[in-house]
């Protein structure tokens, strides 16, 4: 795999043992047979990935942490993917293929020419189909470059070691570094990063994050409609609207 100075200090920042790594390459095949339903799928996974790797498996044999399943989730396994996109590349989409290519859940690390992305998504059980699983949600960190590390992506790197997450479970272990890339996410909006595994600050922060992005979404389609509204009236209503929503995402910042 191409050397990418910010892949290698996020897996360095996890300190996993060496009973994790794997170091295997995973060819782009593989990732085309089991993630690419469409024809733009396959093309963008052959044209935008350089090189894909599985660098670690974290599981009770390897990292003492137990596995957990449920009437909906399995976590056996917590796959550690790294993978290089090039120029052009249609990362969010490719990030969200890998995922679902992967049955286990996935701490995947991918590089591009703006930087470094961290990216996580729960997975349960499809409910109408047998041995299927579907991803609930991809939450991911773009943007992380070695050389010009600020002191709130320093905190997170910082927080990524597996001593510092839970060791309950594999779920669990999951779901702290999940809550790990919404900090960072709120941390570049509220200024400071703060790592939490108290589950009602982690719910709090993550609606407001949610009501963050709905609302600076519809201001901006508020704002451009203002521009191109001819009545004066009708755009002092849609100012005021503006207004009202940037004092609503003021009372979530609280929360971030």
């Amino acid at each position: 795999m191409t050397t990418e100075a910010g892949i290698l200090a996020i897996i360095d920042a996890l300190g996993l043992p060496p009973e994790a790594r794997v170091d295997a390459r995973v060819p782009k095949k593989l990732l085309v047979e089991q993630g690419a339903p469409t024809t733009a799928d396959k093309r963008a996974i052959q044209d935008g990935i350089d090189e894909l790797q599985w660098l670690a498996a974290c599981k009770p044999s390897t990292i003492g942490v137990p596995s957990f399943a449920d009437d909906t989730r399995e976590y056996l396994e917590i796959a550690i993917v790294a993978c290089a996109f090039r120029p052009g590349a249609k990362a969010g989409r490719l990030i969200e293929l890998i995922h679902r290519a992967i049955p286990y859940p996935v701490l995947l690390v991918t590089c591009d020419e703006q930087g470094v992305a961290l990216s996580v998504a729960h997975k349960r059980q499809a409910q109408n189909e047998a041995n299927k699983v579907v991803i609930e949600r991809v939450v991911s960190v773009a943007g992380i470059r070695k050389e010009q590390l600020n002191p709130n992506e320093q905190a997170f790197l910082q927080s990524l070691a597996l001593a510092k997450q839970s060791r309950r479970d594999l779920c669990i272990l999951y779901e702290g570094w999940l809550a790990r890339i919404e900090a960072l996410n709120a941390a570049r909006l509220s200024g400071a990063f703060a790592a939490s595994d108290d589950a009602a600050a982690i719910e709090r922060r993550r609606e407001a994050l949610e009501a963050h992005s709905r609302l600076t979404r519809e201001i901006t389609g508020l704002r451009a409609k203002a521009t191109r509204e001819k009545q004066l009236n009708r755009r002092v209503d849609l100012n005021l609207e503006i207004q009202r929503m940037e004092a609503e995402i003021a009372a979530h910042s609280k929360d971030l």
